[in-house]
Parts: structure tokens; sequence; C-alpha cells
């Protein structure tokens, strides 16, 4: 069993900057891909941003967060981050840290493992 805790969330003005983080445990992580979902009122979960095993490895955005939203990892703290900059009203939502054995699942919107969210909020 995976378990992951999000951290960084908050309310922050139109414009400015977040740096969420999640730490990983249960799993070799360095063996595990990892990503970002969120979730807005009333809307479905979506794929924010993933990244494959290996620090640095292939990573995959959503088109809204290009150039925009930077996800990276550090194997050797078990930690994954999103750096989100220029934010926007509409990238209020719940933010939730997931992992899978595989990336291409985490493409897909099916990963195994999911932490238990943190709330980004963005003010106009």
């Amino acid at each position: 069993q995976v378990q992951l805790v999000e951290s960084g969330g908050g309310l922050v003005q139109a414009g400015g900057s977040l740096r969420l983080s999640c730490t990983a445990s249960g799993r070799p992580f360095s063996r595990t891909a990892m990503g970002w979902f969120r979730q807005a009122p009333g809307k479905e979960r979506e794929l924010v941003a993933a990244i494959d095993r290996l620090e640095g490895g292939r990573t995959h955005y959503a088109d809204y967060a290009k150039g925009r939203f930077t996800i990276s990892r550090d194997n050797g703290k078990n930690a994954l981050y999103l750096q989100m900059s220029s934010l926007k009203p509409e990238d209020t939502a719940v933010y939730y840290c997931t992992a899978d054995a595989l990336f291409e699942y985490m493409e897909a919107g099916r990963p195994d493992w999911w932490g238990q969210g943190t709330q980004v909020t963005v003010s106009s």
C-alpha cells in the first residue's frame, strides 16, 4: 500500500505562485511513476502533470499547465513537487498527488494510488 501526503496548498492571488509537495511511502519511490491531478467544484478529476520514475524523466502536462506548471521529483527524499506560476482563478481546485507503477497508467488517468488532496484557491 502506498501512502501519499500532500502539502503546500493555500490561498493565492491571480498571477501568483505556489509549490505543492508530496511525500510517498510504502513502495520503492524510484520505481514509481508520479503525478498530480486536480478536481474543481462540479467538474471531474483531471490530470495536471505526470513524471516517470527517474529524476528528470519523461513528463506529461495538460495543455493548460504547459509553460506555467513544472513537475519534478527528488528520489532521495521520496518527494514529488508541482511548481505553479501565473495562477488563474480557474486553477482553483483540490490537487491530488498520485502514484502508479506505470507512467502510461498515469497518462491514461488511472493511477492506482491517491493522496487525500490539498486545496488551492486562486482569488481574482
